[in-house]
């Protein structure tokens, strides 16, 4: 029996607010598609406000966000009452964003203070390098602490050379997305689905083919693209206007990797103990384990700020800005999802029925290329993690099934999730943090529609064959 307990705001929301204790939820076979447009709105937003007004988005991004998470809460108040729209957003801030922004801020903070003094010549076969590794190092770290450890270095390294757009657009590929593949550490999805029962192990076992495949490709298309710029474009600087010149490497700031080693025991932690402690705030509850785990992230960024030192910040030209505006845009993101996702849960029921019915054939079986594809497309403008999920039960929601007799169901949802995050900025949180320290270190990346130029011309094509490869 599960052990209910309730402190601070939770022991007072029945007796002053009765309606919130149990927060309603959103039924998503009485809305129509029209409730998307607050989130359409945010994506455009985010899409074109960069390029046609700058200095408003600069100033004003957090405003946006908050003016069309309100555009969905106002209406839905209205709508469905004020207790389903308080209670979705609270379950969407406590329950979802708050434990995916500590966690993303943690391995920014930590990963932040480990300086990689000196610098190397960037080469096509360094930076070719550097992407395998912090490929690998992306599903022992995750994405996000592999992005924030390697994209200053690499960014460091090529700050010599004229063309360096493709190096960190590449970079997205690779280390911010696909090497996040193979363990649930390595991306939010995967970590979802280990927490609903799916074996840490598993997609390293059921996946990795695909991995290999689509990061052997990009590494090998890297290189060669690289290399042409590298010897066809009269590429490198004159040596006098090298901002770093070539220098022995090491490290400063090297007890963060102890730090990143506590994040990692941290999250396993709330995965594997279930002492079966709860508590409600506003009818979501919060597990105990979870509760511990978000508190000692937090102790963590704290623990890395004091004894981080300041030259290895420094070095880094480290600013809370790129966290920032991951951190305001990403909570109009959830909020603004909520209705979408409900739709989609809402299955045959809901608006977005024909998503349904394409992922199934006619006798009921799942076709897994539809899975891949529309886990991917889905996840590649909304959150994956809850794109997962919602996949996750529409192939039965049973991790014991899943493994076994859906394997490659959950294999195509997986694949989809993680590698179609790199379509556009928005698909996964470390894409525009480092698409914002680029552009803090004078890199003039793509806008939101260019990315996905490059994510169009590059990843697509992979995408195709691995459907046929791997989920026909």
């Amino acid at each position: 029996m599960r052990t209910r307990i309730r402190v601070g705001l939770a022991g007072l929301v029945p007796v002053f607010l009765p309606t919130l204790s149990h927060a309603a939820e959103i039924d998503g076979s009485l809305m129509s598609a029209w409730w998307g447009i607050p989130f359409a709105g945010l994506l455009l937003s985010i899409a074109f406000c960069p390029l046609f007004t700058p200095a408003f988005w600069h100033h004003h991004f957090g405003k946006v966000s908050l003016a069309w998470s309100l555009a969905f809460l106002l209406p839905c108040a209205v709508t469905f009452g004020s207790a389903a729209a308080v209670g979705t957003a609270v379950h969407a801030l406590i329950a979802e964003y708050i434990p995916f922004i500590i966690l993303v801020t943690s391995l920014f903070v930590v990963a932040g203070g480990i300086s990689l003094r000196g610098n190397l010549h960037g080469t096509p076969e360094l930076n070719t390098g550097l992407l395998a590794l912090g490929t690998v190092l992306a599903s022992i770290m995750g994405t996000t602490g592999a992005s924030m450890l390697l994209i200053r270095p690499l960014i460091r390294a090529n700050d010599n050379r004229k063309h360096a757009v493709h190096i960190v657009v590449f970079f997205i590929f690779l280390v911010s997305n696909a090497g996040g593949s193979l363990t649930p550490l390595g991306d939010p999805p995967l970590f979802l689905g280990f927490l609903k029962g799916v074996d840490f192990f598993w997609t390293m076992k059921n996946i990795f083919p695909e991995t290999l495949f689509l990061c052997a490709a990009l590494l090998a298309i890297f290189y060669l693209l690289d290399r042409h710029y590298y010897h066809n474009k009269e590429e490198a600087l004159p040596p006098v206007l090298d901002p770093t010149p070539d220098s022995p490497l090491r490290f400063n700031g090297k007890m963060n990797f102890i730090l990143l080693a506590a994040i990692v025991g941290l999250v396993l932690m709330s995965g594997l103990w279930h002492p079966g402690i709860g508590f409600t705030v506003l009818g979501t509850e919060v597990e105990l384990q979870n509760l511990v785990r978000d508190t000692l992230l937090v102790a963590v960024i704290f623990i890395s700020l004091w004894i981080t030192p300041k030259e290895a910040r420094k070095d880094n030209e480290f600013s809370w800005g790129p966290i920032q505006e991951v951190g305001k845009l990403f909570a109009g993101i959830f909020i603004t999802i909520i209705p979408v996702i409900a739709m989609l849960r809402a299955g045959e029921s809901g608006a977005f029925a024909p998503v349904v019915q394409a992922v199934t054939d006619g006798s009921g079986q799942p076709i897994n290329a539809m899975y891949f594809w529309a886990t991917g497309l889905l996840s590649s403008f909304l959150d994956n993690a809850p794109t997962y999920l919602v996949f996750f039960n529409t192939a039965g929601g049973d991790p014991a099934v899943l493994m076994t007799t859906l394997a490659s169901t959950l294999a195509a949802i997986s694949c989809g999730a993680v590698f179609m995050g790199a379509n556009s900025y928005i698909g996964n949180a470390p894409n525009m943090m480092v698409k914002a320290i680029a552009e803090e270190r004078g890199i003039r990346m793509p806008s939101f529609f260019g990315y996905m130029a490059w994510s169009g011309a590059v990843l697509v094509p992979l995408f195709i064959a691995m459907t046929f490869l791997f989920f026909s």
